[in-house]
């Protein structure tokens, strides 16, 4: 590829990993930063590999090379070629030849090529030009044409390419007779053919006929090049070795042509004075090259660098889509995961639980606005693709967190209300037996015992009699009740205590606190106490008609 379309497909694989790293892949940006800079750096290193083969090439002198689209037949020459080192490649309108300088180097230069034109391996043919007159040492030519054999077959399993071998072999002389060079080509598996320029080839019988004696001497000469050539060239290719496979030409092509004749001491001279009796000197012509063969030759039928650049980015594209897809597929599973693990978690904890009960709904409650973001906004693209598949999520979360009970507000404990405060004072301390009037003295026991009765809203103070039970019951509980009107009565002249927070009560012999069997007990029993009962109403208002007495059974009675 040219290097422009080498950049730009660079640029297209980059961009790809880069929307793949950051809204794809399920990885911290972190991670997609890094990977989509080893990416990067390998398409640099790419490019600057691809940027030292081109240099490599302009240094082999390969600098006209057609471009990586070209698709005619691409013919490496080594040995004696007619191609120059100032000119080292010739396009021609079928075809191009380029010069390899040594036969040795001709593995490198294969492998070169390829490394520069990647998809030149179906149309490269390799072309052996030998001139048997300039061939004087035959142990030499025969660890030539050795080692090209080596480097073909070891090219063939290396690139798996067929590399066809045409070997080109010619002499030259007077007694050629060729204005032009007369060819005898035989290509695989064909009959061999007389190959004319401007002419079609023909076939040596018609050949024949038609050229008379002239064409009998040149076929002679054909033949006996022919012969040399299978025995010195073909049998060091062809024969069986246990090391090299054998490499069979793909097109044997002989020609002759005019030349300058001169003394020459040549493999081909002893050869043909020994076959044929005929003593020609040798000459020193310049190689030809078989412009002619080139439209038989393989042509490249791969795909020109814009479709293969085309071709790898789309390929490209479709890789990418299919890890996009992957990584949503596996984005959506790790969703439905983690929110199932989510309200399962907030399922196993008891609703009485409370601290661990409210953080797995603040966990749901946070699951619940990402599922409602995507359901109005919708979903990312590392959800979307048509893969999202959280909506029927919303429901169950919302669900369970409308299961959620709030732990309940500690209730305000109301401290006990104070026990009534209750005073007992011995009746004899305050009346005279059998009256009700309190006597004299009496009223510095009643400040004293009455420090913490104190008249306040919501509290009604209630006085009772008792008696023993010496005596009629109903007298009795008449005199109780008179001294509890008595000291009812002192308590609002004295105390400035509104009647409404006053209420006498008597009891009689009925309520005891000890046995009337014996002195002390009776002496317990007759008392007065004054006590602090409450009472929503009590205490009010300075009009509230308070009760004023009681009967035996314990029910107030209204003072008039």
């Amino acid at each position: 590829m040219t290097p422009w379309l080498l950049r730009l497909l660079a640029l297209w694989i980059c961009g790809l990993a880069a929307v793949l790293c950051l809204l794809f892949l399920p990885i911290s940006r972190s991670t997609a930063v890094l990977l989509l800079l080893a990416i990067m750096l390998a398409s640099g290193i790419v490019l600057l590999k691809k940027s030292r083969r081109r240099h490599q090439a302009a240094q082999d002198g390969w600098t006209d090379l057609p471009d990586a689209a070209y698709r005619q037949p691409v013919v490496l020459c080594c040995s004696e070629s007619a191609l120059s080192a100032d000119k080292p490649v010739r396009i021609l309108p079928h075809g191009c030849f380029i010069r390899v300088a040594e036969s040795s180097d001709l593995q490198h230069s294969v492998r070169q090529l390829l490394q520069l034109r990647p998809d030149w391996g179906r149309q490269m043919s390799i072309c052996f030009s030998i001139s048997p007159q300039q061939q004087q040492d035959a142990t030499a030519l025969e660890n030539q044409l050795f080692a090209l054999r080596w480097q073909i077959a070891l090219l063939r399993r290396e690139t798996r390419q067929a590399l066809p071998l045409l070997l080109n072999l010619g002499v030259a002389g007077d007694m050629t007779q060729c204005a032009e060079p007369l060819w005898l080509v035989q290509l695989a598996n064909n009959p061999p053919q007389i190959w004319l320029d401007d002419t079609p080839p023909r076939g040596t019988t018609e050949w024949l006929e038609s050229g008379g004696s002239v064409a009998m001497q040149q076929q002679i000469l054909l033949n006996t090049l022919d012969d040399w050539t299978r025995e010195n060239v073909l049998r060091v290719l062809t024969q069986a070795h246990s090391d090299v496979a054998p490499v069979v030409p793909g097109a044997l092509m002989l020609h002759l042509q005019s030349g300058t004749s001169g003394d020459n001491d040549s493999l081909w001279h002893a050869w043909l004075l020994k076959h044929t009796a005929i003593n020609s000197a040798g000459a020193h012509a310049a190689p030809v090259l078989p412009e002619f063969i080139l439209p038989q030759l393989p042509q490249g039928r791969g795909l020109t660098p814009r479709v293969r650049a085309l071709r790898v980015a789309l390929n490209a594209f479709v890789a990418a889509a299919v890890i996009a897809l992957c990584a949503v597929a596996w984005n959506n599973q790790s969703l439905i995961r983690r929110i199932a693990f989510d309200l399962a978690y907030y399922n196993r904890i008891a609703m009485t639980d409370y601290a661990p009960k409210l953080a797995a709904v603040s966990v749901l409650r946070e699951d619940a606005g990402l599922l409602d973001g995507y359901a109005r906004q919708g979903a990312p693209l590392r959800l979307g693709l048509g893969l999202y598949q959280g909506g029927h999520l919303h429901l169950p979360v919302l669900h369970a967190i409308s299961t959620w009970t709030p732990e309940p507000k500690p209730v305000a404990v109301e401290k006990p209300k104070p026990q009534p405060t209750r005073v007992r004072l011995d009746s004899l301390s305050l009346f005279d037996s059998g009256k009700s009037e309190l006597k004299t003295g009496s009223t510095k026991v009643l400040v004293n015992a009455l420090v913490g009765i104190k008249a306040k809203p919501g509290w009604l103070i209630v006085v009772s009699g008792h008696t023993d039970s010496t005596g009629n019951a109903q007298k009795n509980q008449q005199l109780s009740q008179r001294r509890a009107e008595s000291v009812r009565d002192w308590m609002r002249d004295t105390g400035d205590v509104d009647e409404s927070c006053l209420a006498v009560q008597g009891f009689g012999q009925s309520r005891p606190i000890e046995s009337n069997d014996t002195p002390e007990g009776r002496a317990a029993n007759r008392r007065v106490e004054i006590s602090l009962v409450p009472q929503a109403d009590a205490c009010q208002a300075a009009d509230a008609i308070p009760p004023s007495s009681q009967d035996g059974d314990g029910n107030y009675e209204k003072k008039e």
